[in-house]
């Protein structure tokens, strides 16, 4: 009488557990993959994530304390607002002078 002898190998509950084990342990990786992000809110440093860099679509995202800011680039050079404040030369020796312009009148 075979049939009536159990057999732990065919147990259908052992492949549950193992099943368990297993996304219990996949659970834990990723719990320590998102503690590792720079980005993560509970870390404690400032942190500046730069993703692809020098290209049009390039985004720059400041973590300052508890303040996320992002910048996205529109692909052109030179946009802003401001005046020119004066002029920078560099000498042989490879300093740098900077000369203020005076102010304009407006």
């Amino acid at each position: 009488m075979r049939f009536l002898e159990s057999d732990d190998a065919d147990d259908p509950i052992l492949s549950v557990v193992n099943m368990i084990d297993l996304f219990l342990v996949v659970i834990g990786i990723l719990m320590v993959v998102v503690a590792l992000n720079p980005l993560n809110p509970y870390a404690a440093q400032d942190v500046i994530v730069i993703e692809n860099p020098g290209k049009a679509n390039m985004t720059m995202t400041i973590k300052e304390g508890e303040e996320l800011t992002r910048y996205e680039s529109n692909g052109e050079i030179g946009q802003g607002q401001g005046i020119k404040a004066g002029i920078t030369y560099r000498l042989d020796d490879g300093r740098m002078i900077y000369v203020p312009e005076t102010a304009v009148a407006q």
